[in-house]
C-alpha cells in the first residue's frame, strides 16, 4: 500500500476509496469459487502466483455491519473463531483510528508458520466500514527464529450494510509469504482456505453479541478511542517492511501428501 517513497504513512480518504473500489470492481479479477453465497477471485500472474491478490465476498444474514466490524477489531474474541491464530496483540496507538499490531499465523503443515507486524487503520463510512493494514518494521519486534516474517502489501475488509440486520463482507489481501510456495497451496487457498475463513467470520458474527455481553461489553476502543490504554507511537518509530530484506525460503518441494488431517477440514 506504500505510496511512492519510503515513508510510513496513515491511510487517508483516497486510500480507503481506492480499496473500496477494488473490492467492488470485477474488472481484471478471475473467479475461482462461487458457492453458497461465497465468492473467491484472484488477480495476478498465474505462474508467478506467490504474490497474487485474493478477494473474497460473503453475504451475512442476521449479522449487522457494526457487529462484524466489532468482531474484526476485538483481539480478545479472535482466538474464539480464528483457528489459524497463534498469537495476536496490539503494540501501540498512532491516532484515534490507527494502530500497530502483531499477528502470527499457523500455516497448513508442512509449511512453516508466518507472522506479521502491521499498521492498521479503520474508517466508518455511514453504515459501511473499512479496515486496512500493511506491513511495517518496529525496532522492538524484529523477525523471530520460529516464524517466517511475511509481508502484507495490502490487506483489508470492506463491510457493507445490506438491509436491516445483514451485511456483505469483502476481504482483499495481497501478501508476500516470503517463500516460493507449491502450486497446490495457492489452489488450496482459493478453493478451501478462503471460503472456510469467511464462513468462520460469519459464524463468529452470529455468536459475538452473546460473547460480548459476558466480556467487557462496554469496552470498544475502536469505537471509543478514549478507552484505549495502548502506549502512543509515532510514525518516526516505524519504517516500511521491504520484502527483499527478509529471509526467503523455498517450499515448492513440499507435497500435499503431508498435509495434516485438520487442514483437510472444510
Amino acid at each position: 500500500m506504500s505510496r511512492a517513497g519510503e515513508m510510513v504513512y496513515i491511510p487517508d480518504d483516497s486510500d480507503f476509496s481506492s480499496f473500496k473500489e477494488q473490492c467492488e470492481s470485477l474488472e481484471g479479477w478471475h473467479c475461482h469459487y462461487n458457492k453458497a453465497g461465497i465468492t473467491v477471485w484472484s488477480q495476478g500472474q498465474e505462474e508467478s502466483c506467490t504474490v497474487q491478490k485474493i478477494k473474497t465476498r460473503i453475504s451475512c444474514k442476521d449479522v449487522p455491519a457494526e457487529t462484524l466490524y466489532d468482531v474484526l477489531h476485538d483481539t480478545g474474541y479472535r482466538k474464539k473463531w480464528d483457528s489459524h491464530v497463534i498469537e495476536t496483540y496490539d503494540i501501540g496507538r498512532l491516532t484515534a483510528n490507527a494502530d500497530v499490531g502483531y499477528y502470527s499465523w499457523k500455516c497448513p503443515s508442512p509449511l512453516k508458520n508466518r507472522d506479521f507486524v502491521t499498521l492498521r487503520s479503520w474508517l466508518p463510512l455511514g453504515d459501511d466500514y473499512i479496515i486496512l493494514n500493511y506491513s511495517v518494521k518496529h525496532p522492538k519486534f524484529p523477525p523471530r527464529k520460529d516464524f517466517v516474517r511475511a509481508v502484507s502489501l495490502q490487506t483489508g475488509y470492506l463491510i457493507k450494510a445490506n438491509g436491516t440486520g445483514a451485511c456483505v463482507l469483502y476481504y482483499l489481501t495481497q501478501v508476500d509469504p516470503r517463500g516460493s510456495l507449491p502450486k497446490w497451496v495457492v489452489n488450496r487457498v482459493s478453493q478451501f482456505v478462503a471460503p472456510k475463513a469467511m464462513k468462520k467470520i460469519y459464524k463468529a458474527g452470529l455468536k459475538y453479541p452473546e460473547w460480548k455481553r459476558r466480556h467487557d461489553p462496554g469496552y470498544k476502543p475502536w469505537v471509543y478511542p478514549e478507552q484505549s490504554t495502548l502506549p502512543s507511537l509515532s510514525l518516526a518509530e516505524l519504517s516500511l517492511q521491504h520484502a527483499d530484506s527478509l529471509e526467503r525460503i523455498d517450499e515448492t518441494g513440499l507435497t500435499e501428501d503431508h498435509l495434516s488431517t485438520s487442514d483437510h477440514e472444510a
